[in-house]
């Protein structure tokens, strides 16, 4: 992505947090954002599923319209996936009066994405030992407690996401030897003190 072209986030209603809000689906979700267009037997190895599972959920997703075809990638009779946008956005106020399969499906997809943050982290502690010493100095799994009200947090949370934002459009050439995509997770929730 050029410094010039717009990122797409795709903002999550009631429809399509229905058809997102499955495990498996959003591991093949983020493994196409994140590495790329695949074939359903790539992310089937990938992510230890069988072509069958991974090629029907893939057709979820698309009647969704999280993925479509990638033509461009295919040779002969192979069915190559991409992602349609680069993330998404999820407004938790939107569900909040949801009904109780709604309510469930927003529970699955927030406790995925904590899942997978969790799983993210651990392999990168049990690989960092794997990478340059520079990449441990360059990343960071710390904590800090606040106390804020809501709207002194909610400023603190589009502060970082403006942050983070703002490396977006920093450009890294293809050919630098030392660049790697990292990731970024944000946590910010209130915690009982007694």
């Amino acid at each position: 992505m050029t410094e010039h072209e717009e990122r797409k986030v795709r903002h999550l209603d009631a429809r399509s947090l229905r058809g997102l809000a499955h495990p498996l689906r959003m591991q093949l979700l983020d493994s196409l954002r994140l590495r790329g267009p695949a074939t359903a037997s790539q992310l089937a190895e990938k992510l230890g599923e069988s072509s069958g599972a991974t090629s029907y959920h893939l057709r979820q997703l698309a009647a969704h319209g999280f993925v479509e075809d990638a033509p461009e990638h295919g040779k002969g009779r192979e069915r190559w996936w991409k992602a349609v946008a680069d993330g998404l956005y999820f407004d938790s106020g939107q569900f909040k009066d949801a009904d109780p399969e709604l309510r469930g499906a927003t529970e699955l997809y927030l406790h995925e994405i904590a899942n997978s943050h969790t799983r993210e982290l651990s392999t990168w502690l049990g690989t960092r030992d794997d990478w340059p010493e520079a990449w441990s100095r360059g990343s960071d799994m710390s904590n800090a407690t606040l106390r804020l009200t809501p709207d002194l947090a909610e400023e603190l949370v589009r502060k970082m996401h403006e942050l983070i934002e703002g490396y977006r459009g920093v450009v890294v050439a293809e050919d630098t030897p030392e660049a790697e995509q990292v990731r970024v997770h944000t946590h910010l929730f209130p915690v009982k003190t007694d």
